[in-house]
């Protein structure tokens, strides 16, 4: 009765299927040219898994095409299984890949330093920083101070205190490199995956952007004021101004609230810069190779202790973005302190910039509500409450710095019941060339 029963079953298996099954101990192939491949150790892997099943193997009992039928249906069940141990395999394989860029960037060090924050900096070769890993600077030479002089601040308002204090900057010949944890690489990957254009679902601009057909540009700058805006998760606000030529080049300075790439809702100081509009190459601060640190103790990624109150004290920066004259390297400098440069080798076409500017930017995940940007209120001629640059200028080919006539500026946003922007021109001697942008955000897509 069990032998007929048996030769039942095939045969009806063999009907239905309508496919000839060979069997070799470890590999099962089908008409379908697929294999399943059963390893030794995944066949008892998912004995454990089934194990309430009674099998027995006595070849007495059953016929050798059972055997082929058991395992056709074993490898069906484990076939969704095989897709689970790829995903693992990938993981594991970009788990590796984090580990190898941590172990890139994270270099031996002279000397760490734990901020009063939690955050580890490590004082690291002037030489032999992660910038020079990229195969673009091989043979870049260091340049540790820029080929022209950097302009001061005018009637300062209220600064905040930046970077390490000065008894704990890094020793001579040594930078200061923020410790980047896997988390942080994930995250700049993850951020890195929209690129903030004014075409990205989900991304709303205002800013005042120099005419492209009055250029070419050798820099922009001005004093910023620096707000705390409430952010959720996967939302960025940032208050920048920028270079660019083309839509592949470009690099950005300011500061943001990015809960994704820091972990908190906290304000920070920050750069981005990429040569082919974020696609394959660029990131935030130093968490890929690129910028060049040369200060001793400002970097990027530095956390703002104190922030702007509206209609009360304004916290500032004043930050700007320059190209040497002879070596054509960017050069950033926060508060009129060069803290470092991104050679010229990492871009494909940006010695000169066709357009500049001002402004902030926001990102939210397409369909959900935009953050405030700013301060989260609309621009008013009242300095102590929207968001503003003051004493803005731009660099000519006469390497001089101008402030912007109305003339030179479009200004320009996506979404004006969201966010406005507007450009005063020269409004005397504190405020100089200036203009205000923000708003409150919320339903933007819409």
């Amino acid at each position: 009765m069990v032998a007929q029963r048996d030769r039942k079953a095939v045969a009806l298996w063999n009907e239905k299927l309508h496919t000839q099954i060979s069997v070799d101990s470890t590999v099962l192939s089908f008409e379908t040219g697929k294999k399943c491949k059963l390893t030794h150790q995944l066949l008892m892997h998912y004995r454990k898994e089934i194990g309430h099943l009674v099998i027995s193997f006595d070849s007495k009992i059953l016929k050798k095409k059972m055997m082929n039928i058991f395992l056709f249906v074993l490898c069906l069940v484990i076939n969704g299984g095989i897709h689970k141990v790829h995903g693992i395999q990938n993981t594991l394989k970009e788990d590796l890949e984090l580990e190898r860029q941590q172990q890139l960037i994270n270099k031996p060090h002279i000397k760490s330093i734990r901020t009063k924050f939690g955050e580890i900096i490590d004082c690291i070769d002037i030489n032999k920083q992660p910038a020079f890993d990229h195969p673009l600077l091989k043979n870049h030479k260091l340049q540790r101070k820029p080929n022209f002089k950097i302009s001061s601040v005018k009637d300062s308002t209220t600064r905040f205190i930046f970077g390490l204090k000065k008894d704990q900057y890094c020793p001579s010949g040594t930078v200061p490199i923020q410790r980047i944890t896997k988390g942080d690489l994930i995250g700049d990957k993850l951020l890195n995956s929209h690129t903030l254009t004014q075409s990205t679902p989900g991304d709303h601009f205002a800013e005042v952007s120099l005419v492209p057909g009055l250029g070419p540009y050798y820099g922009v700058s001005g004093s910023l004021s620096v707000y705390n805006p409430k952010v959720e998760k996967d939302q960025i606000s940032a208050s920048t101004l920028w270079v660019q030529n083309g839509d592949a080049n470009r690099i950005e300075f300011g500061w943001h609230v990015n809960p994704s790439l820091y972990g908190d809702d906290t304000t920070y100081i920050y750069s981005r810069w990429t040569r082919d509009n974020y696609k394959q190459t660029g990131c935030f601060n130093m968490q890929c190779p690129g910028f060049v640190q040369t200060h001793k103790g400002i970097y990027l990624g530095t956390r703002v202790d104190n922030t702007s109150i509206y209609g009360g004290t304004i916290v500032e920066a004043n930050v700007s973005i320059a190209q040497d004259p002879i070596t054509k390297s960017w050069w950033l400098s926060l508060e009129s302190t060069t803290i470092g440069y991104f050679p010229i080798a990492l871009f494909s076409n940006l010695t000169s910039a066709e357009q500049g500017g001002w402004g902030g930017r926001t990102h939210a995940p397409p369909g959900a509500p935009s953050p405030p940007m700013g301060s989260g209120y609309f621009p008013d001629d009242n300095l102590v409450h929207a968001c503003y640059f003051r004493q803005v200028s731009f660099k000519n080919g006469s390497i001089q710095d101008y402030g912007p006539e109305e003339y030179h500026v479009h200004t320009n946003t996506d979404n004006p019941s969201c966010f406005g922007v507007e450009y005063y021109g020269d409004q005397g001697r504190q405020a100089g060339y200036s203009l205000q942008f923000g708003g409150p955000g919320g339903n933007c897509d819409n």
